[in-house]
């Protein structure tokens, strides 16, 4: 996979791609709509922001780009690739329990604090990593 030079698209299937972590500049997209909803994304190689109409939604340091991103009742799924090691961060529903599985393992369960966010770090290998959050 590569980078997303349009910087935020809709993929055929309706999943979201977003973020390029090799810009050297911060870039933005405001006011991408998809399906009623507003996304707000800045990103280069330092960060990778996602908003969603103005509510946090994905945070990586450094940046990154994400391939497939699906945000369902009950789960999150997404492939990340970087240049470096990221600190992740996601918003879900507060004081939540959740599985996180990196590559298809079960690394273990992760629970949300008040506000709902969840933090992990991905290392990237020279690869990109398949990331799934399930709620139990």
């Amino acid at each position: 996979m590569a980078v997303i030079q349009e910087l935020i698209r809709v993929e055929t299937d309706g999943a979201l791609s977003f973020g390029n972590y090799l810009l050297e500049e911060k870039k933005k997209v405001l006011d991408f709509e998809v399906d009623g909803d507003v996304y707000k994304l800045k990103t280069y190689n330092t960060i990778t922001k996602l908003e969603k109409n103005g509510i946090f939604l994905y945070e990586s340091v450094a940046g990154t780009t994400v391939h497939n991103f699906y945000m369902k009742e009950n789960e999150v799924s997404f492939q990340v690739e970087g240049k470096n090691d990221a600190q992740i961060t996601l918003e879900l529903e507060a004081e939540q329990e959740y599985k996180l599985l990196l590559d298809d393992v079960n690394v273990g369960k992760i629970k949300t604090n008040l506000s709902g966010k969840i933090n992990f770090s991905v290392d990237f290998e020279d690869k990109i990593r398949k990331i799934k959050i399930i709620k139990l």
